[in-house]
């Protein structure tokens, strides 16, 4: 099967450097094994998009030489696809009407076995899990196991304000693009055993994964959009590309050995080596 990788950030700001971090892991790896690169606006969640941040993100990563392939798919035009996955799971579901500040990271159970008295009552749908291990083997950080139902708990994928989760949105919209290859940020690697839940239940294939190391601040937090890190700037195109292509292990031709975009996309894809890529967290699990 031909390769289909994808880039799918959220609208809730502009691109900063460790997303292009993370652009960049994904198309190289896309592209160097001749395979698709595809991009995703993930814009559910509108109580926390950024006006214009959606147009921003796709300027910027034009800007910066990435083509992709086919249409930009947009989330909030999938609601159906969502709403039909969810009837699926109905069977392993259950409505759920406790806040998520009552407890820590690990839901108990609470409304598990738990009727709703008032079906008009607001409420989240959760994801019976169970506590046998979910391993799989990541490009970069090996294998990786975790019991779901110990670490986690029941999870939710559908909010009680009626807006789907991401971990249901994400695999759903995966299966559908035929997306087999996901290069993402290291601090989505204990999502990966959720998605594989949701995966095996929908009956939707495993795609290979590799998480790569985080862009950190001076003060030790990864840049983030929530940390309000600044939009990578476009003037020096050529330089932040290259700190991008070292960031994440490479050896790379300095800026000024590279005469254009083209030039620099040439020598990546042909030099490309996820084995260079050194994890940077110890997985928790």
């Amino acid at each position: 099967m031909p390769t289909i990788g994808r880039f799918a950030p959220s609208p809730t700001g502009p691109l900063h450097f460790g997303s292009l971090v993370a652009a960049t892991a994904s198309y190289l790896a896309a592209r160097r094994a001749g395979g698709e690169w595809l991009l995703r606006i993930e814009d559910l969640d509108k109580p926390r998009e950024q006006t214009g941040a959606a147009d921003t993100i796709i300027q910027t990563l034009a800007d910066f030489g990435f083509v992709w392939d086919g249409d930009i798919l947009y989330q909030s035009q999938r609601l159906p696809a969502y709403q039909e996955a969810l009837a699926n799971l109905k069977p392993n579901t259950y409505p759920c009407t406790c806040s998520r500040k009552r407890f820590g990271a690990c839901y108990p159970g609470t409304c598990r076995d738990k009727p709703l008295s008032n079906p008009a009552q607001q409420h989240s749908i959760r994801l019976r899990t169970h506590d046998q291990p979910i391993c799989f083997t990541d490009q970069i950080y090996g294998k990786y196991c975790q019991r779901l139902e110990s670490v986690l708990g029941d999870f939710v994928i559908l909010r009680a304000d009626g807006i789907f989760a991401y971990q249901l949105a994400v695999v759903v919209d995966d299966a559908f693009q035929g997306v087999n290859q996901i290069v993402r940020g290291a601090d989505l690697l204990d999502n990966t055993p959720r998605h594989l839940y949701l995966q095996q239940l929908l009956g939707f294939p495993q795609p290979s994964y590799a998480h790569v190391p985080l862009v950190i601040d001076q003060q030790g937090q990864k840049l983030s959009k929530q940390n309000l890190a600044p939009a990578v700037s476009t003037e020096k195109r050529l330089d932040t590309l290259v700190a991008a292509l070292r960031f994440l292990g490479q050896t790379c031709p300095d800026a000024s050995d590279l005469d254009t975009l083209n030039a620099f996309w040439d020598w990546a894809i042909a030099h490309w080596n996820m084995a260079s890529v050194t994890p940077q967290i110890p997985p928790a699990g």
